[in-house]
């Protein structure tokens, strides 16, 4: 889910991009969400995934 969601924006920042006249603030905006899923999608790996000290 959270990765669909982290794709969408990926694909939503391109489509931005392309226009002639880019809406910066959006752009932004978008940039965030999606340092926070990237952000969210680690935690949620590292708490399913437990560490092992060798």
């Amino acid at each position: 889910m959270l990765r669909v969601e982290h794709r969408d924006l990926d694909a939503a920042i391109g489509a931005l991009a392309s226009v002639p006249v880019p809406d910066q603030l959006q752009m932004a905006r978008l940039k965030k969400r999606k340092l926070r899923l990237r952000d969210e999608i680690a935690q949620v790996e590292d708490r399913l995934i437990p560490d092992i000290i060798a």
